[in-house]
């Protein structure tokens, strides 16, 4: 089965076949390969990470460098200014001056790979597929924190959801058929056993249940319970470092024995409105607004360290959102929307287009974060909560 793995290997072999540790060009070390959110090659130098994601150029897309079949775009850990951006250029203009006499023979491979999967019985284009993988964890901002998931491809499938492009072309690039969003899923059937044989090489950090590419709580939990046997492997490794799981399903409530039993572990809920009929509109498979707010209050009588995700800002009141949020939250995250992606057709109603304007995300932003500062809840920015990590 041509997996992701298999295309790590690849994404190697487009820079020479580099090993984490080997140097591109003088100062440029490869850190990484990961394929979790999309391929992409991530480098360190002069004590900075870039992420170089790579994708197929097709037209329309944007891309800070471009060979000839390939799109090459940056990104880092933090907000940059100018002079980190031109370093973004100058590594995907190293990446590119790799890649361009070895692109051919790597998309080649690929298209290979492909094809041996269909041959061999595979089904490149199942909906849901049981795959294996030989790792899981994924080092974050240079280690401080892992994320893993047990799923890639998400069934909730909010449209507004910005991992659904990364993820496409990892499918494109593995030779699977196109599918909508939340349509189809990866189900990584090996997770908790490779998670467990993890534990013992890698060094602690928080884990965080990546909710970007697959909520860990969508539908097919019900059936596999990978998130549950996941978090058995992290209860029963006795995880001091910290886990952190968030979701938009009240299938969490399920596993708060669990939970409670994992030292330092944070459940959090993303609540992007209190208003029902804008939820069943953008997000019409996520559990109500209710259930996310019952969930939330049975972690928290659980004992369980408690937050919530406020992403992307969707109509309704402030103001009963802020009271709700600060019931039953410990802590808040705000963000806004990073662009319509698949959700146009829902953002065209009248009643909500005006939601996907910059403008009035920042300013519904700061009018919630007003309210629940007048509230005394604590807010935090970054990709973990202040104690974790």
């Amino acid at each position: 089965m041509a997996g992701a793995r298999d295309l790590e290997v690849h994404l190697r072999a487009l820079v020479g076949g580099l090993a984490p540790g080997d140097e591109l060009a003088p100062g440029l070390r490869l850190a990484e390969v990961t394929t979790e959110c999309g391929p992409r090659l991530t480098f360190e130098t002069a004590g900075t990470r870039v992420h170089v994601e790579v994708a197929r150029l097709t037209e329309g897309r944007r891309s800070a460098v471009q060979t000839r079949r390939l799109a090459l775009s940056y990104r880092f850990d933090e907000a940059v200014s100018a002079d980190r951006r031109a370093l973004g250029v100058t590594v995907c203009r190293a990446v590119a001056g790799a890649a361009a006499s070895r692109e051919e023979a790597v998309l080649a491979a690929l298209a290979r790979d492909a094809e041996m999967a269909e041959e061999t019985g595979d089904e490149p284009g199942a909906r849901v597929r049981e795959v294996a993988v030989e790792r899981l964890l994924e080092r974050a901002e240079g280690g401080r924190y892992y994320t893993v998931t047990p799923y890639v491809g998400c069934l909730i499938g909010c449209k507004f959801c910005y991992a659904q492009s990364h993820v496409a072309e990892t499918r494109a690039l593995l030779g699977l058929a196109p599918a909508p969003w939340g349509s189809y899923v990866d189900a990584r059937i090996n997770a908790p056993e490779v998670l467990s044989a993890e534990l013992l090489t890698l060094p602690p950090a928080p884990i965080k249940f990546c909710a970007v590419v697959s909520d860990p709580y969508h539908a097919i939990e019900r059936r596999t319970q990978l998130t549950r046997r996941m978090l058995l492997v992290l209860r029963d490794a006795q995880v001091r470092a910290g886990v952190l799981v968030l979701t938009r399903s009240a299938l969490i409530e399920r596993d708060l024995d669990v939970l409670a039993a994992i030292a330092n572990a944070w459940t959090g809920i993303s609540i992007p409105t209190v208003d029902e009929a804008v939820r069943r509109h953008f997000e019409p498979r996520a559990a109500s607004i209710p259930a996310r707010l019952a969930a939330l209050a049975a972690c928290k009588a659980a004992g369980l360290r408690t937050f919530a995700m406020v992403q992307p800002l969707l109509p309704g009141p402030i103001a009963p959102l802020a009271d709700a949020l600060a019931e039953h939250a410990g802590s808040v995250r705000i963000d806004v929307l990073h662009g319509v992606e698949g959700a146009a057709h829902e953002f065209a109603d009248a009643r909500w287009t005006a939601a996907a304007s910059d403008a009035w995300q920042q300013e519904q932003a700061a009018a919630l974060t007003a309210a629940l500062v007048e509230r005394g809840v604590s807010l935090w920015t970054g990709e973990l909560p202040p104690g974790l990590g």
